[in-house]
């Protein structure tokens, strides 16, 4: 049995810390994944508090990994990781049975799963979180009771400083299609030979006051006494989706700037904010104070946010504002505002509101 009681201690505490310090890597893409939940479950009222989910969450599973696999307080580590699967496990299955979520975000962006994978993964784990359960008051610590606790709490520590870090400056790691040094256009690409969207079509036809719907292989295409009246198209199965799918940027006059942004051999920066209401004024400011910079210097400078037309309005101050869908705005940059420096459709650099280069260092840059 302790051989048991070892292997379970690997495997919960492997899983559980790579589960917790993916997560904390991408705080804002946790926060995302709850706010999807929330709307598909009709929670919106717990949106605000989505970013205080995704902390709580991610420092309970990096905590409770390194409880079990270390054995610092191992009984606790041990309940805290049996709470949460007697919650997940279930949860999931629900998710699983109803899909309202296609991605379950359990390890973030650095490992996708569908709900059932989730689901599988779940009761796969639940075999050695209960063998650590049942065997919890057995398993030797590592060390006094003082010396544990400190450990823990830098631990604790450490995990939120690190999120922070991330929250503040973008994730040290980029796992979105979006990471530096990426063409954009070969992100979207469909390679040959991947399986396209397929799609079932019924055609509705009438005759004598009766509709009947039929397929393309007997629709009644030499009887004239049937009249057509609609068609609908069913998708039966999802074919290949480039990383990059939904990467559009339009004026305010609802012109398609995108290949014109792809295509330019020159230097030039995007401004994103989800939405520019939502952004610190401050640091709007600040963005306000680079574009400027940058149009002065010949430096291409585009605002892109998915705002409505008042609210872009109260911000244009001479600059071109475009618009671009808020999940891709938010895919793109994971902060509010962000920016994105780009040439030939390849992204040179990223920042966030918290570290934008000063100008002889953009200009450094650039003459690289």
């Amino acid at each position: 049995m302790k051989i048991a009681v070892y292997i379970s201690r690997i495997i919960i505490g492997v899983v559980f810390i790579f589960s917790g310090i993916v997560k904390a890597i991408d705080p804002l893409g946790t926060t995302y994944k709850f706010q999807d939940y929330f709307s598909a479950f009709n929670l919106g009222f717990l949106k605000d508090l989505s970013l205080l989910f995704a902390i709580l969450l991610f420092t309970c599973e990096f905590l409770a990994g390194v409880s079990v696999l270390f054995r610092l307080r191992t009984r606790t580590g041990a309940w805290v990781v049996m709470i949460m699967m007697s919650i997940f496990t279930p949860l999931t299955l629900v998710l699983a049975l109803t899909n309202p979520v296609s991605d379950c975000g359990c390890f973030g962006d650095a490992i996708h799963l569908t709900n059932w994978q989730t689901f599988s993964k779940n009761i796969i784990l639940l075999v050695p979180a209960i063998i650590l359960f049942i065997k919890r008051k057995e398993i030797e610590t590592s060390g006094k009771q003082v010396r544990e606790w400190a450990i823990m709490a830098a631990v604790t520590l450490f995990i939120l400083l690190f999120a922070a870090y991330n929250l503040r400056y973008l994730p040290v790691i980029d796992f979105l299609p979006y990471s530096k040094g990426t063409h954009i256009r070969d992100k979207m690409i469909i390679p040959e030979g991947k399986p396209a969207d397929r799609y079932e079509t019924t055609f509705i036809y009438e005759k004598d006051g009766v509709q009947k719907e039929f397929t393309l292989e007997n629709y009644p295409a030499d009887d004239t006494t049937w009249k057509f009246v609609d068609q609908k198209s069913i998708l039966v199965s999802k074919g290949y989706q480039p990383p990059i799918h939904d990467f559009f940027i339009t004026t305010a006059d609802n012109i398609d700037i995108t290949d014109q942004i792809l295509s330019s051999e020159n230097y030039f920066i995007l401004m994103i904010s989800k939405k520019l209401d939502e952004a610190d004024p401050e640091e709007l400011q600040n963005g306000f104070k680079l574009g400027k910079f940058c149009l002065e210097n010949n430096l291409g400078f585009y605002i892109v946010t998915a705002s409505g037309a008042d609210e872009i309005n109260k911000y244009r101050n001479g600059f071109t504002i475009c618009q671009g869908d808020e999940t891709t705005l938010k895919t793109i940059v994971r902060a509010n505002p962000g920016y994105m420096l780009l040439k030939d459709g390849t992204i040179i650099a990223k920042w966030s509101w918290a570290n934008i280069p000063e100008d002889d260092e953009l200009l450094e840059l650039l003459n690289k």
